[in-house]
């Protein structure tokens, strides 16, 4: 090395390259990401409905829920509670409409938590939180993102009621769901 040359090696910093997925993806390449939704729902006319992800008992799994989608297919509005651990009078039936988001993996994972759903029914959640609502406008679709935040145990839910907004109209509803489920 000359005089007055400096070694830049000296001076330099090594540089790490990194790249940010989102969360979801992430779980998805492991198998633990899965989608599905509820049979059509039925609102109004003195009716609600609601569907959700129920954690059952030994599954073994936290559930993270992720994405709710709301499809309204009529003219009336409605309204969307969403509950933490609701207590409901119906048990409700189980969706087959369920997949892993990454059909990639051979065999494919199989999701423990489930979809459960309500097609019409009069009965209100009896305990539980009612965390936040939502209006779900005529002929359209809600889409609510929560980055996997709500975090439900075993035995636990993460339910989307549904109401009318006026109880003239019989309004068609399906709710789609996106979670992934952590090992405990």
């Amino acid at each position: 090395m000359k005089q007055g040359e400096e070694n830049f090696c000296d001076n330099c910093f090594t540089s790490q390259k990194t790249v940010n997925i989102p969360i979801s993806l992430y779980e998805s390449t492991k198998g633990r990401y899965f989608v599905g939704q509820s049979e059509t729902l039925w609102v109004g006319d003195g009716s609600n409905a609601w569907a959700g992800l129920f954690n059952p008992n030994r599954s073994g799994v936290l559930l993270h829920a992720n994405v709710i989608t709301i499809s309204n297919f009529s003219d009336e509005y409605i309204t969307a509670e969403i509950w933490l651990n609701a207590k409901l009078e119906e048990e409700g039936a189980i969706s087959t409409k369920v997949s892993p988001a990454n059909v990639a993996i051979k065999p494919e994972p199989c999701n423990r938590v489930e979809i459960r759903y309500t097609q019409s029914t009069e009965q209100s959640p009896t305990c539980g939180v009612n965390i936040f609502d939502r209006i779900v406008p005529p002929n359209g679709t809600l889409v609510s993102e929560e980055d996997g935040k709500f975090i439900v145990p075993q035995c636990g839910n993460y339910t989307i009621f549904l109401k009318p907004k006026n109880c003239s109209a019989l309004s068609k509803v399906i709710v789609a769901l996106g979670w992934w489920e952590e090992p405990k």
